[in-house]
């Protein structure tokens, strides 16, 4: 033991020695428990702030009953008066945050209510009230719920770009519908993406245990503000493992403000394919590291070409604040309201550049007839009109997804209204007949290629 250490345990009393370390730290360092009268570092006190902003959501929903082989009879089905498919109740438990006490508004996410017929919400002082579903966005698994309760307590939301690896976090919620559980780690990392088909992704990841029942909970900072609604884990049989994720609130509060605002997200586009950043373009831009996204193509006749961009530009920072990859700034230009403008940072040629553009609406769907689609039951598609702008942005055209119906098998397998479909399994499609015949001949599955807005996604049906 050195010197120092001999006279601060000598002359300090207990508490007093914490008191002087932290004294002599930044501001920023101090994400540790403080000492309570006890003299015992407790985050009790922070606990007890927030820990009543979080809640229980109780969802009931409809699912089909197991198969019985005598359903598969339809002269059994018509003479005992049963549905194609029969459905039983079934009720599931998830979380949620109260962010706006006055009007009752509660974040959780998509997947916690989706299909619910009807959603309960637990306070912590065990008061329950009906909710009702203001919107959802599937493309970041948020949700927003309102209440009409008084003396609600709401939580404050914080900046999460503000956040750095190795921050401390708290994740409240209430996992395998126990009661409310609070679990504390650290910000793993930031900017994880490729967890879904939906593609608007930029996870934080933390060590705070998360487990089923966590999904929609809060996860906070030392200060006592939200920074992540927890959404996802990653381990063995959906139990925690030292890996789960949460939606930052930046990406979560402008949802929220435009399902709000609208009822639902209103995605546009710019007109952009964006990769990851490859080593050689750092060599060759000078680039300080590999964090931006590398423009990989520009739609003719779209909003980024006509401000400026090109193919080879780097975009580092999107509204003032850098940008990590595509991923990032995909979903933060997937949260750009149509007619707003974004403000871009570009490295081309080695020079620094910013360009300003406006976001446009997305490609208007052809006005020809929705076709149903066999295989792909609940979907209607619609067949892209040739010389329309679309038609000669995909080289010969294809289907624009018209609709999609509620609990369908093509909702579950991630296509969405507003879809554009140009192959499948590599083989490019133009009409319906063409699509439906290339599904009936795929006997392992399929791979279906289609752009979502700004940049292209594949998926895979078995």
């Amino acid at each position: 033991m050195n010197l120092i250490s001999l006279f601060l345990n000598k002359f300090l009393k207990p508490g007093a020695l914490w008191a002087l370390a932290t004294a002599l730290l930044p501001v920023a360092a101090l994400a540790q428990p403080a000492p309570d009268v006890r003299g015992l570092p407790t985050l009790a006190p922070l606990v007890t702030l927030v820990t009543p902003a979080v809640v229980n959501v109780s969802v009931i929903t409809r699912a089909p009953m197991e198969d019985n082989p005598l359903f598969r009879d339809p002269f059994f089905r018509r003479f005992f008066n049963l549905p194609d498919r029969p459905q039983r109740k079934e009720q599931a438990a998830g979380s949620g945050v109260i962010v706006d006490a006055a009007r009752g508004f509660i974040l959780t996410n998509n997947h916690v209510i989706k299909d619910a017929e009807q959603v309960i919400i637990t306070l912590k002082d065990r008061r329950q009230f009906p909710a009702k579903l203001v919107g959802t966005d599937p493309g970041t698994d948020i949700a927003v719920l309102q209440i009409s309760a008084p003396n609600l307590t709401a939580l404050r939301i914080g900046d999460s770009d503000a956040l750095r690896v190795g921050d401390y976090v708290l994740a409240i919620g209430n996992p395998f519908g126990i009661g409310q559980t609070v679990t504390s780690g650290i910000v793993s990392a930031l900017g994880r993406s490729g967890l879904s088909v939906e593609g608007y992704e930029d996870f934080i990841q933390t060590d705070a245990s998360i487990n089923p029942g966590n999904s929609g909970g809060a996860l906070v900072n030392m200060r006592g503000e939200l920074i992540g609604i927890n959404t996802a884990i990653i381990g063995p049989a959906g139990g925690n493992v030292g890996i789960g994720f949460a939606v930052p609130t930046v990406m979560a509060r402008a949802v929220m403000g435009q399902i709000v605002r609208y009822g639902e997200v209103r995605r546009g586009r710019l007109g952009i394919e964006m990769v990851d950043v490859p080593l050689e373009a750092q060599r060759k831009l000078k680039l300080p590291s590999l964090d931006g996204a590398l423009i990989a193509n520009v739609e003719p006749g779209s909003p980024a070409e006509k401000a400026g961009f090109r193919k080879g530009d780097v975009v580092t920072a999107l509204n003032g604040r850098s940008v990590r990859g595509p991923a990032e700034l995909r979903a933060r230009l997937g949260l750009t309201p149509v007619g707003d403008e974004a403000d871009m940072t570009v490295i081309r040629e080695g020079g620094q550049q910013r360009i300003r553009t406006r976001i446009a609406a997305p490609h208007p769907a052809s006005s020809g007839e929705a076709l149903a689609v066999a295989q792909l039951p609940g979907m209607r598609v619609v067949e892209i009109e040739r010389g329309s702008p679309l038609f000669e942005r995909l080289n010969g055209g294809g289907l624009v997804v018209a609709a999609i119906e509620a609990n369908s098998r093509a909702l579950q397998a991630g296509f969405r209204p507003g879809d554009i479909i140009y192959a499948v399994n590599r083989l490019r499609v133009q009409t319906a007949a063409e699509f439906q015949k290339l599904l009936s001949n795929a006997e392992r599955g399929y791979a279906v290629s289609l752009l979502r807005g700004d940049f292209s996604l594949t998926i895979i049906v078995r």
